[in-house]
């Protein structure tokens, strides 16, 4: 696998440095050319974080947290493959995501007058299994003000990170629900160029919907190469 990931990035198809309507990229983006340095073999071939401190309810969100009760909202579990850039599963990768609650409120942050919720801690981890795949039983998250602009809201999302199998395959995206009406609203998701938009935007699966208990929706991540999930800026 070596060989494969050393294949330039495609910079086209993820956000720019510095997106004005994203008001702090400008304040925090480069502004001279990168220098892109010779990879090296610590790059091409590892590591690999934190499959062994995995805790049995890392991956259920609506466990991990819980005090005294379930947390509120709406049930939902996510679940996807992990992928190269030539479309081959990536097993046993650590994959981690944190969000905000149902009501759109963060634990560890203010930006939002909203209830937290005593049940839930929003961060969650699994490893992919041999054939690539993860899955998260969570809490649809809620959307929020953030202060861009004028009436900002964020769409509900969830942030993902992956480290893969090595330091060149390191990816740090958000991944967003079909039909939601702030997407055409946002900075953030507007940042990436369109062509490469719908890559992080997960789709419903009633095939994999828990009966009485949970809707699912399905979310593959691609590492690297033309059709790389974009990264995420924020």
């Amino acid at each position: 696998m070596t060989k494969e990931i050393t294949k330039p990035r495609d910079w086209a198809s993820h956000p720019p440095y510095i997106s004005p309507p994203y008001r702090s990229t400008p304040l925090r983006g480069p502004t001279r050319p990168l220098i892109p340095l010779r990879q090296t073999l610590s790059e091409l071939t590892g590591p690999v974080f934190g499959q062994d401190v995995m805790q049995p309810l890392d991956n259920d969100m609506t466990r991990n947290g819980r005090k005294n009760g379930e947390p509120l909202g709406e049930r939902i579990i996510v679940t996807g493959r992990v992928l190269d850039e030539d479309g081959r599963p990536v097993p046993h990768s650590l994959v981690e995501v944190w969000q905000a609650n149902a009501c759109g409120r963060y634990i560890h942050v203010d930006v939002h007058d909203a209830p937290l919720d005593a049940n839930f801690i929003g961060g969650g981890r699994c490893v992919t299994d041999a054939d690539g795949r993860y899955r998260f039983l969570t809490i649809k998250p809620g959307a929020y003000p953030w202060g861009n602009h004028h009436n900002a809201w964020r769409p509900q999302h969830i942030h993902f990170s992956l480290f893969g199998p090595t330091f060149l395959t390191r990816l740090v995206t958000q991944m967003y629900f079909p039909g939601d009406p702030l997407l055409a609203y946002d900075p953030i998701y507007k940042s990436t160029p369109e062509s490469s938009r719908e890559r992080m935007i997960s789709r419903f699966n009633i095939d994999l919907t828990e009966p009485e208990y949970a809707l699912c929706y399905e979310f593959d991540i691609v590492l690297r190469g033309r059709n790389a999930t974009p990264m995420e800026t924020h």
